[in-house]
């Protein structure tokens, strides 16, 4: 019985960690779903004073920052203009269809637990890193549009 022991308990702690890094990831992509929205309809829409993307970019990122606080996560915005179609429709414009409305990429990424460690030697730790991506279409100049 100490044999299938042995046996068994490095394999059940592997699975354990799977499973809690999953839950811990679901739990961080729910919360960051409902942060994206808020900070892109709050703080991309009509940032304060100057109107450029550089300004809204950064509010929107440091309302982000403040929402996902206690979660060890990394999150980057990105903004760009939309363009006619999408990816791979065969649709694309070199144009923006509106210059009035900007594109918010919201990126979450999410490092496993444990992240680097050793043991006897024994270098331990997730390689990979899981991402969540969440993207809203707004107009900047009129509050409320959101497309």
């Amino acid at each position: 019985m100490v044999v299938e022991f042995a046996v068994l308990m490095p394999v059940a702690i592997v699975v354990a960690l799977i499973v809690f890094n999953l839950v811990q990831f679901a739990s961080s992509c729910s919360r960051f779903d409902r942060v994206a929205l808020d900070a892109v309809t709050s703080q991309g829409v009509a940032p304060a004073g100057n109107q450029n993307t550089e300004t809204a970019v950064g509010a929107v990122q440091g309302a982000l920052e403040q929402g996902m606080g206690d979660l060890h996560v990394e999150v980057s915005v990105r903004a760009e203009g939309p363009s006619m179609g999408g990816k791979g429709s065969g649709h694309e414009l070199d144009f923006p269809v509106s210059p009035l409305l900007t594109r918010f990429v919201c990126t979450m990424r999410y490092e496993p637990w444990p992240r680097v460690g050793s043991i006897a030697g024994v270098h331990g730790g997730s390689p990979v890193a899981l991402t969540h991506e969440r993207s809203l279409t707004v107009d900047r100049y009129r509050a409320g549009v959101i497309v």
